[in-house]
């Protein structure tokens, strides 16, 4: 292995900067639904808990927000940069929406959040409600559009290549934005992001009611968390089944690749495995924990339906769909078997975690138990927040690494993608300078983080203090954050 090889360190590259982007993103998705939640909560009730609740997790929304919006940045320089050939390949049809998710999250989004920032004691309630509404639905829009350029590397569609065949030249921006695979993503996406955002609310939740404060706010965003949670996970299981469907259609060597499936298989042969020891070239299985028809069941729907294994794409694409590439490839277009194994795993097992940790929560604070929490209880659900973090973590890579060895799947590989002219050496300076920002702000963010968390909301004023909601709403103040 060329430790100075160009695509590697790339590669390399790429996916750290992609990862530590991404764990921002969730993270902001589902929290601004959280506060916008809150907020309302407190505009319909005027209940102070729902006012210091939304004050308090907005902190922890911008601090996410402006830290996601700095190294967001640097993903798309990347693309000039590392993998200009990609950029020049496919940049009509791939710019299109990423253009419009710049204007979606540099201006309408941050223009809203702008002005709930600083609107608290300058905009009517209603308005000022209004406006994290506006910057939630922002944020969604520019996700979706980053999950449309994302879903023409897994399923190209809306172009046609150029008459030298040099390039990719949009036909249809409609088809492009319409994708099945940015459709069915984009649900997928929201319910894992908010399963994040309610596992942070349970681990925060947690760890002041483990020490009794702030108890009464407490409570309450523990509820809201632990039934968050839940809801979340059934839609993250029920909008990836989905996925799993379209996944199926467009790219059956992910499917195959997720369970390491050789040879094609139906009905009961098509099993799902729990968990497996063997060969990585599938030529011999020491023990494995199978459920008959699980994988034909999840991917058409039919106990009797049939699944695609690597050895048959293989051949078709070999000889009848990809010929251009097989030498390339080695005959052999199936990504890295145990990354997309146990990353499918991990995902689905770390999700399942934290949803077991949700309803045992929900079990133990219910209002008939007879005695209170036990501490190892609390302790135990503030692992809710790492749990679903690295759930979300390992489905990105599954994701990503399923895709492989394409960077657009049937049009272009990913060694086809890097920059001819950058050498190695620049490629691995740029990416250790990037490993030691990233770790920095690293410890920036978890520490702003942690440090608000721990604080907590402001205390409630205490019972029949004169004039308590008016002043509390009046003490607002716009530089809070």
């Amino acid at each position: 292995m060329d430790l100075l090889d160009p695509l590697l360190l790339a590669r390399w590259q790429f996916g750290l900067t992609t990862l530590y982007h991404f764990l921002f993103v969730p993270l902001t998705l589902g929290m601004a639904l959280t506060v916008a939640i809150f907020q309302t909560a407190w505009f319909r009730t005027g209940n102070l808990k729902w006012l210091h609740l939304t004050r308090f997790f907005g902190k922890i929304f911008l601090i996410n927000f402006a830290m996601g919006v700095v190294t967001g940045i640097v993903q798309e320089f990347q693309f000039g940069m590392n993998w200009s050939s990609y950029s020049r390949f496919v940049g009509d049809v791939f710019g299109a929406p990423l253009a419009f998710e710049g204007l979606m999250a540099f201006f309408f989004e941050a223009t809203f959040i702008g002005l709930w920032i600083f609107g608290w004691d300058k905009l009517p309630k209603a308005l000022h409600l209004a406006s994290i509404w506006i910057a939630t639905i922002g944020a969604w829009f520019s996700a979706y559009f980053i999950l449309a350029a994302n879903a023409f590397m897994q399923n190209p569609v809306g172009f046609k290549m150029a008459e030298d065949g040099s390039r990719a030249e949009m036909t249809d921006f409609f088809a492009v934005l319409t994708n099945p695979v940015a459709l069915a993503a984009l649900p997928h996406t929201l319910f894992a992001a908010f399963m994040m955002t309610a596992g942070v609310i349970v681990s925060i939740s947690a760890w002041h009611l483990l020490r009794k404060q702030n108890v009464d706010m407490m409570r309450s965003s523990l509820k809201f968390g632990l039934w968050g949670l839940i809801a979340a996970f059934a839609g993250v299981a029920i909008s990836g089944d989905q996925l799993s469907l379209v996944m199926v259609a467009t790219q059956p060597m992910k499917m195959a690749a997720a369970e390491a499936m050789f040879d094609s298989a139906c009905g009961a042969d098509a099993s799902f495995s729990i968990f497996t020891l063997g060969t990585p070239d599938g030529t011999s299985e020491l023990f494995s924990i199978r459920v008959p028809y699980l994988l034909a069941l999840l991917s058409t729907h039919s106990f009797d339906g049939c699944v695609e294994g690597i050895n048959d794409l293989n051949t078709l694409y070999t000889t009848e769909m990809f010929p251009q590439f097989a030498d390339q490839v080695d005959g052999n277009f199936a990504p890295v078997l145990w990354v997309t194994y146990w990353a499918f795993r991990w995902m689905i097992g770390l999700g399942g975690v934290a949803a077991l940790v949700a309803v045992a929560g929900l079990w133990l604070t219910r209002r008939k138990a007879k005695r209170d929490v036990p501490a190892w209880a609390w302790r135990l659900a503030i692992w809710a927040w790492p749990a679903s973090l690295l759930a979300i973590l390992v489905g990105w890579i599954f994701t990503e690494m399923g895709r492989q060895p394409w960077i657009v799947f049937s049009l272009m590989l990913t060694e086809d993608g890097v920059s001819p002219s950058v050498p190695g050496w620049t490629v691995l300076i740029s990416l250790l300078a990037f490993t030691g920002i990233y770790a920095a702000l690293a410890v920036v963010e978890f520490g702003l983080i942690m440090k608000t968390a721990k604080k907590g909301p402001d205390p409630l004023p205490e019972p029949g203090a004169p004039d308590a909601r008016t002043q509390a709403v009046e003490d607002t103040p716009t530089t809070v954050y």
